[in-house]
C-alpha cells in the first residue's frame, strides 16, 4: 500500500464515520485528501496522520475522542495491521507485512509509470517561463511532475496569461557550460526555490559521496550492476517478503506521494533530496543483497535483488522527471 493508497482509505473510512453520525459536525469539513507521512518522533508504525486534530473542532469532539473513532475503522481496512493513538490524537498506522513488500512488485511492474497518478486531475494550469535559466529550468520540471499527478500543464508565451515561479536567481551565468547540463540542473533544482543554488565548479564535478548527483548515479549504476552480477550468477529478482532493508522498502513505498508533494507545492527540491535518501540507503543496503562466498541464491537474495532493483528503478523515473541522465555505467 502506498502513501496515496493510504490516504485514499483515510479519507474513505472519515466519510464512512461521518454518514454513520459517529463525528458530530464534521459535514463540508471532510478533506478531499488526507496527508499521511512518516511518523515523528515518540510515534509508532509505518506512517501517520494528524486527520483527527484537523476534525476535532468541526466534529465538536477533543482530537483524542476523534482519533478513537477512526482507529478500529482504520485497523479493519484490508492491509492494515495495527493502529495506535499517540500525542493529541495522531493515528501511528502500521502496514501488513505482505501489503508493504507489495510497493516492489508494483514498481517492478510499471517501472515507466510507478509514482505517476491522478490526484491533480481536473487541474490546469499555464506558467509563463522566467527569462533568467534557473527559472526556466524549475518551470520546465515543474510542469512535468503536475502531469505526473494527471493535471494539464503547459509553457505558454510570455504574451499570455500564466503563473510565474519566481525563484532566487542563479549567480553563475553559463554555470552548464562549466560543469554540463545535468550537474547545472541538479544543481539549481536541488536548492528550494527561495535558495541560492550551489555553484561550487569543482564541487559539482567531483565524483565523491560529498556530491549528492554523483551518489543518486553512483547508487543507480550499482542497482544496475547487481542485477548483471546476479545473472551470472544464475538467479534474478523475485519481490518477496523474506528480505531486510526496511528502510529502503520504506522510501520505495514513499514515492508516490512524494511525486504528488513535489506536484502541489511546485517544489523539484523535494523529489531531489527524496533521491539523495533513496540512493543512501541504496548504497548501505547493496552489500547484503548477492551471496557470499559459497552461499547459494536463496529466496531471500532474490527478493533483496528485487528490492535493489526496484530502488534503482524509482532514482532513474526520478532523475528523467529533473530532467537529468542516470547512467548505467559510472
Amino acid at each position: 500500500m502506498t502513501p496515496a493508497e493510504l490516504s485514499r482509505t483515510v479519507v474513505r473510512v472519515v466519510r464512512s464515520a461521518v454518514d454513520e453520525g459517529a463525528l458530530g459536525r464534521v459535514g463540508d469539513a471532510v478533506p478531499e485528501a488526507v496527508k499521511v507521512e512518516r511518523p515523528r518522533p515518540g510515534g509508532g508504525g509505518d506512517y501517520a496522520s494528524g486527520i483527527a486534530l484537523k476534525l476535532a473542532a468541526a466534529a465538536g469532539l477533543p482530537p483524542r475522542e476523534v482519533a478513537e473513532v477512526l482507529r478500529g475503522r482504520i485497523a479493519g481496512q484490508p492491509g492494515i495491521a495495527l493502529v495506535e493513538i499517540s500525542g493529541p490524537g495522531f493515528l501511528n498506522i502500521t502496514l501488513d507485512r505482505g501489503t508493504r513488500f507489495e510497493a516492489v512488485r508494483q514498481v517492478l511492474d510499471a517501472p515507466t509509470t510507478y509514482g505517476h497518478g491522478e490526484t491533480l486531475l481536473g487541474e490546469a494550469h499555464d506558467f509563463v517561463a522566467g527569462a533568467e535559466e534557473r527559472a526556466r529550468v524549475v518551470t520546465e520540471v515543474v510542469v512535468r511532475l503536475l502531469r505526473s499527478q494527471g493535471a494539464v500543464a503547459r509553457i505558454v508565451g510570455r504574451g499570455e496569461p500564466g503563473q510565474v515561479l519566481a525563484v532566487v536567481p542563479c549567480l553563475v551565468p553559463g554555470l552548464a557550460d562549466l560543469v554540463g547540463v545535468d550537474a547545472a540542473r541538479w544543481a539549481v533544482l536541488r536548492a528550494a526555490r527561495h535558495d541560492r543554488p550551489r555553484t561550487d565548479v569543482e564541487e559539482l564535478l567531483a565524483q565523491r559521496e560529498s556530491n549528492s548527483l554523483f551518489r543518486v548515479r553512483y547508487a543507480y549504476s550499482r542497482s544496475r550492476a547487481l542485477t548483471r552480477n546476479a545473472l551470472d550468477l544464475g538467479f534474478a529478482g523475485e519481490p518477496g517478503a523474506a528480505v531486510e532493508g526496511e528502510g529502503l522498502l520504506g522510501l520505495v513505498g514513499d514515492y508516490p506521494g512524494v511525486l504528488e508533494g513535489a506536484a502541489r507545492h511546485r517544489a523539484p527540491d523535494r523529489l531531489a533530496r527524496y533521491l539523495e535518501a533513496v540512493a543512501d540507503e541504496l548504497l548501505r543496503f547493496q552489500h547484503a543483497v548477492l551471496p557470499l562466498g559459497d552461499e547459494k541464491p536463496s529466496a531471500a537474495h532474490r527478493s533483496r535483488l528485487a528490492l535493489a532493483e526496484a530502488a534503482g528503478t524509482v532514482l532513474a523515473g526520478g532523475l528523467s522527471l529533473l530532467g537529468v541522465d542516470a547512467p548505467e555505467f559510472l
